[in-house]
């Protein structure tokens, strides 16, 4: 059986901003089949447009087209494929953009977030089993990183779903598919920050807001956020960093420097940029660690000075999804959520119809956005 549901479909990439006259993405009636062994059907209550999104529409990160674009969201399930036994129609759930298959020698360490069959999937454009379950107009559809929530329906594997219990509304909820579980975890997960010591977070969307809470809960004694955005920077005070530096500024690095004595013990680079990625490694002081969870254009470069990371002991790392195991970090950061420890609230920008999601777009690409959210009735 199939159910006829809207969904923004991408059909081109790297059509030109501004979005809300260009529209790359299509509002369009498409067929959506029942779920297959191992996934479920779900009704998105709302979905956080994510800097991920962009890249994709931008051609920063190719994907297979024609594809129903969207990764972060919260949903309540519809109806359960063969052999899904532990969910029920009606729980709510997050999305998580990256299945873990269990079995493959990554997620058999511990490590889901490197899930090789979940990544091979994810770049075809299929759901974890290697099928489509969306057309338009007869031609099979395909998945954005296995989740595709820009869309009233979705099918995803039940892999790519964490069940929420917490009171939460659904734009509370879809934050923490994407910008909480990548932020905090690459504090918490990636770094391993420790009390007392000094960060510098690069970059405030909501994936760089997330971090700089999770260093401020996480008990760093110094939180120096750098942004392109003043007022970005003067929220960035009322959640708890210590320092605020322009990084539009020619010497923001002589600054961040003056202020920790040298340079931060972290330093994230959250905008995806590279020289947002040149600043972090500026920053970081000899011995300190440098983490990037941002995603550039595929063939952009950064050059690394290899005498640096042997003389001064530092350390480039990669953190994706924040190196998280989702059906324990979720839980876990909802519940400091819940407790006052990470107030992801403050993050949340405009509420969006399936309509205006270009003009989101638009908010997303000049900066302004913090992290809009659409909302299905």
């Amino acid at each position: 059986m199939s159910h006829t549901v809207r969904a923004a479909v991408l059909e081109a990439m790297g059509l030109p901003a501004p979005y809300v006259q260009s529209r790359p993405l299509q509002i369009r009636a498409i067929e959506l089949d029942d779920p297959g062994p191992g996934e479920v059907r779900v009704r998105v209550l709302a979905a956080g447009l994510c800097h991920s999104d962009l890249s994709v529409i931008n051609g920063d990160r190719p994907r297979p087209l024609p594809m129903v674009i969207g990764h972060e969201s919260a949903g309540e399930v519809l109806q359960l494929g063969p052999g899904v036994h532990d969910l029920a129609v009606g729980d709510r759930v997050a999305m998580v953009f990256m299945p873990s298959c269990g079995g493959c020698l990554p997620c058999q360490e511990g490590r889901p977030a490197l899930c090789e069959p979940g990544a091979a999937a994810n770049g075809a454009g299929t759901l974890l089993g290697g099928v489509r379950r969306m057309r338009l107009d007869g031609q099979p559809l395909n998945h954005h990183v296995g989740v595709s929530c820009f869309a009233e329906q979705c099918v995803v594997s039940r892999k790519s779903c964490v069940k929420i219990d917490a009171p939460l509304s659904p734009a509370e909820t879809a934050l923490f598919g994407c910008a909480v579980l990548t932020g905090v975890g690459a504090v918490i997960n990636t770094a391993r920050v420790q009390a007392g010591s000094s960060v510098a977070v690069l970059g405030l969307g909501g994936v760089g807001f997330s971090s700089l809470l999770a260093a401020v809960a996480s008990g760093a004694r110094e939180v120096v956020a750098l942004d392109l955005s003043d007022d970005k920077l003067a929220l960035a005070r009322e959640l708890g960093a210590t320092a605020t530096v322009n990084a539009r500024d020619p010497d923001a690095a002589e600054q961040v420097r003056a202020l920790t004595r040298g340079g931060v013990d972290y330093a994230f680079e959250m905008a995806g940029a590279i020289p947002a990625l040149e600043l972090a490694w500026k920053i970081t002081r000899r011995g300190g660690s440098t983490v990037t969870a941002g995603l550039p254009n595929p063939d952009r470069r950064f050059q690394l000075p290899p005498v640096q990371l042997v003389a001064e002991e530092r350390t480039l790392r990669g953190s994706y999804i924040g190196s998280a195991v989702p059906a324990r970090d979720i839980p876990r950061y909802v519940d400091l959520y819940r407790r006052g420890k990470l107030p992801v609230d403050r993050l949340m920008g405009e509420q969006l119809a399936l309509d205006d999601i270009n003009r989101g777009l638009d908010r997303l690409a000049t900066g302004q956005a913090m992290r809009d959210v659409v909302l299905f009735a």
